[in-house]
């Protein structure tokens, strides 16, 4: 947090021009997301010498990136848990009922009432709201600086340009809710709950459905993990915009640390599908009642039911 405050402090000596920019500028985005315009005579109205709950002289804006960090904490934990069941044991155990064993061992752990929401749900809700609520306010501060005070002349006005992680986020965000919706919702509201759904459940989709869980699966995997390498490497002060040399060396530090995010991608993308893909993805189709009881479910999921 000392880091943080320190370069909270050096962002406000900056004055930047109220313009469109091509790109979020990374420094400003880091911490307090909006670049500091000129002083202006009006008192802003979201700033305060103490919060209402006593936390200092911070803008909403600061505290609103800090749920956004904190709450990827949390969520990468669920992700490194859940990355471990479906890829890596698979990767080892080259089984599917073997890896299914240790996926339903480990899974009450973060399936359980408390767990599930306050690991999960609530922290990937808290990430998606505070990160459009962010984006939102830097759209009105760019219409105030510009002096936009109709509707006419707010459509005149660009918005704020997506950073490529945050771009990435909004791509994944679509691509969650349906993993969730095939896994989770649908074995809930049919079955009553998730007992007999497991990684033989998700190859079975893959033999009914090659090429839609194949064309979802790798959207899904490499979409998540670039998202998600990118935004510690910004959290961790590592992502290439960070970088404070100027010249030659600063040019030099900023594509060795692209290299060296988008390689730590690449591994974990890899690593991830050869389990995920390379082996849940080739699973066969079960038979017996539970392929019954798997087919009944896909007839839940929109236009899969049509296919079966």
């Amino acid at each position: 947090m000392a880091q943080l405050a320190d370069e909270e402090a050096v962002d406000e000596l900056r004055e930047l021009e109220p313009s469109p920019v091509e790109e979020t500028p990374v420094d400003s985005a880091k911490d307090d997301y909006f670049p500091t315009s000129k002083i202006s005579s009006k008192p802003r109205s979201d700033r305060s010498n103490t919060s209402t709950l006593g936390l200092g002289n911070h803008s909403l804006n600061f505290y609103l990136l800090r749920v956004q960090r904190y709450s990827s904490y949390a969520f990468s934990l669920f992700a490194v848990a859940h990355a471990t069941n479906t890829s890596l044991l698979p990767l080892l155990t080259r089984s599917l009922p073997a890896s299914d064993t240790y996926l339903l061992l480990t899974r009450p752990y973060y399936q359980s009432t408390l767990a599930e929401p306050l690991l999960i749900g609530l922290p990937l809700a808290l990430h998606i709201a505070s990160g459009l609520t962010l984006r939102l306010r830097r759209r009105r501060r760019l219409t105030q600086d510009f002096g936009a005070s109709t509707r006419a002349e707010r459509r005149t006005i660009a918005w704020p340009a997506l950073s490529g992680t945050s771009a990435l986020g909004y791509a994944l965000a679509p691509l969650v809710a349906m993993h969730v919706f095939v896994n989770r919702a649908v074995p809930l509201k049919v079955a009553g709950g998730s007992s007999d759904v497991g990684l033989k459940y998700v190859g079975h989709g893959f033999a009914r459905f090659p090429a839609l869980s194949w064309s979802v699966y790798v959207a899904l995997v490499g979409v998540g993990v670039w998202h998600g390498v990118w935004g510690w490497a910004r959290w961790m002060g590592f992502a290439p915009g960070q970088v404070r040399v100027g010249g030659g060396d600063g040019v030099v530090e900023r594509k060795r640390r692209w290299w060296v995010v988008n390689g730590v991608a690449g591994v974990v993308a890899m690593l991830w599908g050869a389990g995920g893909l390379g082996v849940v993805g080739r699973g066969d189709l079960v038979g017996g009642w539970l392929g019954k009881e798997y087919d009944e479910l896909y007839r839940y999921v929109p236009i899969l039911g049509r296919l079966i």
